[in-house]
């Protein structure tokens, strides 16, 4: 789960207070926005086999293709901002999303490699502009209700994921063409999409304020922040994509458990970051991640020194639970962390995705050229990077509040009015 934001300096309009309902009400608006884009991401990682069965490609150029969502992302996230600046936080979130959900039929009606490359890029841009979007909201909404929610907003997205999933693989193993089942997910996640976004809050320019660049390299606060984040989302790849491998190659598990440590993998993340929350708001950001780089370093040594199953399992289950609530924290550090808080959201945005694309292959690399032991130790590394780097995702000039435990280093800013 990821706009070039704000301008320099330049304040935002502001913001007239909320009664508490209509924060309620955004607070589960954005959490359902998270849910609906989670969904296609989990429909189309179902179809893949049939979208390469269809195209007639090999398994390197289908590498190939799988590679231009990130693409994508990477070159249109930077205009996300001025696409809200121009329209409104509520109205630019809107039109992303659903840019994004029906760019979900695209893939499956692709009739070979150039034609696929094509509309994964355009899958990719709407993929990383409407990420940028709901990720700012969310962070707005996080400093309206003064309370942790990144967490579980992202762990919405998790559920999305799951669910979306579940509807392709029942797809799939009725035989549903996925031109079919593509786009009809496509239609119910835009209709879903437009009606969650009707509760978001609406936030709206400065009439001063000078649009953002169309692109800009991120502040070097966000690349930073970034490097905490790619060190999570590399671990969260590696586990997804070569723990069912590492299984069956290295300890000899049949394809059945293997799978299952994956699909238990991912909904530890969910299940994690849903209540992540509220061990945010107890411990703060920085002890947070700490303690959870502490797990997931544990896991990842579990890993690599396994003989059995059930240490390996028990390993990749530590580094879900450690590491699951890292890219949230690092989204919200990120909108707290100077004048152009769309431009850091967006620089955070663009190293997470250039994880995801790396991981896989540079896993592949390592493995093949050492070992997939070898390469979990370097997994293990970047994990413990998370220890030493945590302090970076404290917000600076807070004060600890009265009987709240480290308060001080909580990452949200304070409410605006």
């Amino acid at each position: 789960m990821a706009g070039n934001g704000v301008p320099d300096a330049t304040p935002r309009a502001p913001q007239p207070p909320l009664p508490d309902r209509r924060l309620r009400r955004a607070r589960w608006a954005i959490a359902a926005v998270f849910l609906v884009h989670g969904s296609v991401t989990g429909n189309f990682a179902t179809r893949i086999p049939w979208i390469q069965d269809h195209t007639q490609i090999p398994p390197g150029q289908l590498g190939l293709a799988l590679a231009f969502p990130a693409i994508g992302a990477s070159l249109a996230m930077p205009l996300a901002g001025r696409i809200g600046h121009r329209f409104g936080a509520r109205a630019a979130l809107r039109g992303l999303l659903a840019l994004w959900t029906l760019s979900l039929a695209l893939p499956a009606l692709a009739p070979g490699l150039p034609a696929l490359c094509g509309a994964l890029l355009v899958y990719g841009g709407a993929s990383g502009m409407a990420d940028v979007a709901m990720n700012a909201l969310g962070v707005e909404t996080e400093d309206r209700l003064g309370r942790p929610v990144m967490s579980g907003l992202h762990g919405m997205w998790s559920v999305g994921a799951l669910l979306g999933s579940a509807a392709g693989t029942v797809a799939a193993h009725t035989g549903t063409d996925a031109r079919l089942h593509l786009a009809g997910a496509a239609l119910v996640a835009t209709l879903l999409g437009v009606l969650a976004c009707r509760g978001v809050l609406d936030l709206r320019s400065a009439p001063e304020e000078h649009p953002p660049p169309r692109f800009a390299l991120p502040p070097r606060s966000a690349l930073v922040i970034g490097a905490i984040g790619f060190c999570a989302v590399f671990a969260e790849g590696a586990s997804l994509d070569w723990s069912a491998v590492y299984l069956r190659d290295l300890l000899g598990t049949d394809a059945g458990l293997a799978a299952a440590c994956t699909t238990a993998f991912s909904c530890t993340m969910a299940a994690v970051r849903l209540a992540g929350d509220k061990v945010v708001a107890r411990f703060g950001p920085v002890r947070t991640v700490r303690a959870g780089g502490v797990l997931a370093t544990a896991g990842g040594l579990l890993i690599v020194t396994a003989g059995r199953p059930a240490q390996a399992m028990t390993g990749f289950g530590l580094v879900g639970l450690g590491i699951a609530v890292v890219v949230p924290l690092a989204f919200a550090a990120a909108g707290h962390s100077g004048p152009a808080p769309g431009q850091a959201i967006a620089g955070v945005a663009t190293v997470t995705y250039a994880s995801g694309l790396i991981a896989p292959s540079a896993i592949g690399g390592i493995a093949q050229a050492t070992s997939l032991t070898g390469s979990f130790l370097l997994v293990t590394a970047l994990i413990l990077g998370l220890v030493a780097g945590a302090g970076v995702l404290r917000v600076p000039g807070r004060t600890a509040a009265a009987g709240a435990p480290a308060a001080a280093d909580r990452g949200r800013a304070p409410k605006r009015s």
